[in-house]
């Protein structure tokens, strides 16, 4: 499968930009969709999320997993918008159910320990981050999160 491969590609690279290309292809893949509405209103949400305005994309994304409840994307995008909102239960529901049905979805491990540190809980925040970056070791940013929660529960300053 054309996914698999770019997960092994992107698991094994050293090379920064290749890496960032293999990353673009793997979101172009999980925003693909084969209905065409699916497509729109995928397209519609993420604008809105973009534009800061989050309850358009959360209804965008709800018409999005109520179409396909078997999208992946359609589950972490709306989580997304859930976490802009300030509600992390939905967030964190709509998560886990995107991992349920893409384990790899390295995007929905990140926002993931997001929920977690809005919550203040670092502990769960760093497995997310961890697991993340076992998927994607690229996450530059996510890296520095991870041992910037590692410094602080070790007491070190930076």
């Amino acid at each position: 499968m054309r996914l698999d491969s770019l997960f092994q590609a992107l698991n094994t690279t050293a090379d920064a930009a290749y890496a960032e290309s293999v990353e673009e292809h793997i979101w172009d893949f999980w925003l693909d969709h084969p209905d065409p509405a699916m497509v729109r209103d995928m397209r519609a949400g993420v604008y809105s999320l973009n534009s800061d305005d989050y309850e358009s994309a959360l209804h965008a994304f709800d018409a999005a997993v109520a179409r396909d409840p078997s999208y992946a994307e359609g589950w972490n995008k709306r989580a997304a918008a859930h976490y802009m909102l300030g509600d992390y239960c939905a967030a964190m529901l709509d998560l886990h159910h995107a991992l349920s049905l893409e384990p790899r979805h390295f995007g929905a491990l990140v926002e993931m320990g997001l929920v977690y540190l809005a919550l203040g809980d670092e502990k769960p925040a760093l497995r997310a981050f961890d697991a993340a970056l076992k998927i994607n070791p690229h996450l530059a940013g996510v890296q520095a999160q991870a041992d910037a929660i590692r410094y602080r529960r070790a007491g070190i300053e930076l």
